[in-house]
């Protein structure tokens, strides 16, 4: 009997497995970057970064797997996710993620890196085009269905170039970077109407704002490398945009300390890593006090808060309060 009961509730966990899950493997391989990066500035030993990488690739293929699974013996679950007005934007989390992962590999393993490279922008093509014709052809979209997660699958297009610039395609790299970045601008004034003329999206999605800063962040690195390094006038604008968008959202952090915790903390992680990375390339490429400050108060806030994700995440699994029906 308990085993009867074990298995079905395994079977129920697996059928209520949300796909925004692949959003820890975009924080915690955003954070191995940042790690990595730091480490190579300042000369430290590369420890660990080395076992946060070894951490998020475990994470990633255990989700992948589970995921896999859900697609196999659930079709139906998943056919119904992505026809969801908010949860089909994290669908392309899967993608972002093994961009990142192979990013994150590109030192190491430079072949898996471009395997996964590869299969990793074609998903996140194949994605962008779904989802966009799903909005162009709907009907059952409102306004308060748009939200930061829409940027998801626009960020994953500008994020491609990072590692596709040092494997040997540029041409590629500027098709992506050139949808995301021509995307970015009218999805964000579309944003920007709800916030101000509509309703504060619910509680429970308010960590997704933290999206916002995503775009402009990873849009400097990619610059950064299309560019042979160079901080120029262009480069700038990214960065301080970003910047300026961080600074907004810590100046309304009275709102976020209230929020219970739900898997869309991880929202978080990822643009707060993109942020320190993008701050330790200014730091490398300009110098200054400035950035020689900025650059250990976001690497202990990033570090510090996926520490808090990780061990709030495996609480809510030992409680059995993820993979729940919503």
């Amino acid at each position: 009997m308990t085993t009867t009961t074990a298995s079905a509730t395994s079977h129920g966990r697996l059928e209520h497995l949300p796909v925004s899950l692949f959003s820890t493997v975009m924080g915690l391989a955003g954070t191995t970057i940042a790690v990595e990066k730091v480490e190579h500035l300042w000369g430290w030993s590369g420890s660990a970064s080395s076992a946060l990488l070894a951490f998020t690739v475990l994470v990633f293929s255990l989700i992948s797997l589970a995921y896999l699974a859900k697609f196999v013996l659930h079709r139906q679950h998943v056919i119904a996710e992505f026809n969801h007005p908010i949860r089909m934007s994290f669908f392309p989390t899967m993608s972002i993620g093994m961009l990142l992962v192979a990013v994150a590999l590109m030192g190491h393993y430079p072949d898996v890196s471009l395997y996964l490279w590869v299969i990793g922008s074609t998903a996140q093509l194949l994605f962008t085009l779904a989802i966009l014709s799903n909005w162009m052809h709907h009907e059952k979209f409102q306004v308060q269905h748009s939200n930061p997660a829409w940027f998801i699958p626009i960020v994953g297009n500008i994020l491609v170039p990072i590692a596709g610039i040092p494997l040997g395609f540029p041409e590629v790299s500027w098709f992506y970077f050139s949808i995301g970045l021509v995307m970015w601008l009218p999805m964000l004034a579309v944003l920007l109407n709800r916030f101000f003329f509509h309703p504060m999206v619910p509680g429970k999605m308010l960590p997704t704002l933290f999206i916002l800063i995503a775009p402009p962040a990873v849009g400097f690195i990619a610059w950064v490398k299309f560019h042979n390094g160079a901080i120029d006038d262009a480069a700038r604008i990214f960065y301080y945009f970003a910047l300026f968008t961080t600074l907004l959202l810590f100046f309304q952090a009275k709102y976020f300390v209230k929020l219970t915790f739900a898997l869309p903390w991880w929202a978080y992680s990822f643009p707060l890593a993109a942020m320190t990375i993008a701050s330790t390339v200014m730091l490398e490429k300009v110098g200054g006090s400035f950035f020689i400050m900025l650059v250990p108060v976001l690497l202990t806030v990033l570090l510090a808060l996926v520490t808090m994700l990780i061990v709030r995440t495996a609480i809510a699994m030992l409680r059995g309060q993820i993979c729940v029906p919503e």
